[in-house]
């Protein structure tokens, strides 16, 4: 009985293999190739309708932005800041000098001392003038001695010559006579005063008011001509040179106005464009510009760095965005919007910036009504879905792991 069990089990197993290879060879290879790749297909299908699934296969939550955090482009003016920094120059500033030789007797002031002009700062030893000056003085009596002596000869011989006791040529020479001796007089006038002109220099006076800045000589010292010997400087007014690119300065004009920030203060302090160069420097292609700072308090000083800024109105209306809803990656500048309740990113080209104001005018990409992120986020993908709500929900654990976070500006 056993032995009939195996026959009949065995006859069954060949049955079977039969009708499998029959089933085969009716539906050909061909169309097998078919349903798998049928399958294949609905397959990728599903694949397809699971990109808006998230890994464990439910929906994507929308990432929510607040009204807060979406802006659309507004229409505003620009305007314009041009900077330029330098130091602070006095413009005021004279130089004491010694007009004759001779040795510093006294100088009566120091460093920081303030004076008025006409003041005498010192004194230098006059001997040698004192007696140079008597010396001319006696040749110029000498010389008007000689003039009177010559102007009585020649009144001699033009009697003489009324009666023909002398020759016309003696009376010429008479009359030439006169004239040297006048020229001569005058001479001897100038030179006398010259040398009082000297002799009065030798005191030491202030040229302006100011503060003495630099003392270059001490008494007892031995002066020479055109030494010098103190610098005052007046700081009632200051002046600031700096320079701009060639493309700015067509913007810029003597009397605008020009707010000045100087190292050591916070509070700025109005000035005026007072002069701008005719041409650019060969080697920097700047055009130098100078500020002028009134100072009648004289808060500030003499070489004190500083930093100009010039504010030009903008007449034109553009279209802007804040800057930190501007990104940028490989060079190009682009925003993420919401169309469609989903994430877009826009490529845009960008215009005049406005760091102080925090924005910049947009002039390609963007339509005037586009839904804007006006921060920046990260871990945000193109075609995610997204919405605008008033107040953000509280996010599952899931989903709050893979939402947009604000990136720090």
């Amino acid at each position: 009985m056993r032995k009939i069990g195996w026959l009949v089990a065995a006859a069954l197993v060949v049955v079977a293999a039969g009708a499998g290879g029959g089933w085969w060879y009716l539906q050909g290879p061909g169309k097998g190739l078919g349903q798998a790749q049928a399958q294949a297909q609905t397959s990728g299908a599903g694949k397809a309708g699971d990109a808006a699934r998230g890994a464990d296969g439910k929906p994507l939550v929308p990432l929510e932005f607040l009204v807060s955090e979406v802006t659309r482009p507004q229409r505003a003016s620009l305007s314009q800041t041009i900077a330029f920094s330098g130091p602070l120059v006095a413009p005021a500033t004279a130089v004491v000098r010694a007009k004759t030789g001779g040795r510093l007797l006294s100088l009566r002031v120091a460093e920081g001392q303030r004076v008025k002009a006409g003041q005498t700062l010192g004194v230098i030893d006059q001997a040698d003038q004192t007696s140079r000056v008597a010396e001319r003085a006696a040749m110029l009596e000498s010389m008007r001695a000689a003039l009177a002596q010559a102007e009585r000869t020649q009144a001699q011989n033009e009697r003489l010559a009324q009666q023909n006791f002398i020759s016309p040529a003696a009376l010429d020479s008479s009359r030439a006579a006169v004239q040297t001796a006048r020229a001569q007089l005058d001479a001897a006038q100038a030179s006398l005063t010259t040398s009082r002109v000297a002799l009065r220099d030798g005191a030491l006076i202030a040229p302006i008011s100011g503060i003495v800045a630099k003392r270059q000589a001490l008494p007892g010292e031995a002066l020479a001509a055109e030494q010098p010997v103190l610098s005052i400087v007046d700081l009632s007014r200051l002046e600031l040179a700096g320079s701009v690119a060639t493309h700015e300065v067509s913007r810029l004009s003597p009397g605008l106005p020009v707010q000045i920030t100087v190292e050591g203060h916070e509070q700025t302090v109005a000035g005026r464009i007072a002069r701008i160069a005719p041409a650019a420097e060969p080697g920097t292609r700047a055009i130098g510009v100078v500020i002028e700072l009134a100072n009648a308090e004289e808060r500030y000083r003499a070489g004190q760095y500083a930093l100009a800024r010039v504010t030009l109105a903008d007449p034109a209306q553009r279209w802007v965005l804040p800057l930190a809803a501007v990104g940028s990656t490989s060079g190009q500048n682009h925003v993420w919007t919401l169309a469609d309740g989903k994430l877009m990113r826009r490529a845009v080209t960008l215009g005049r910036r406005d760091d102080a104001g925090g924005r910049v005018e947009v002039l390609e990409g963007l339509a005037p009504d586009a839904q804007v992120l006006a921060a920046r986020f990260d871990n945000l993908r193109e075609g995610a879905p997204a919405k605008v709500v008033e107040a953000r929900a509280a996010m599952p654990a899931a989903s709050a792991a893979s939402g947009a976070v604000v990136a720090p500006r």
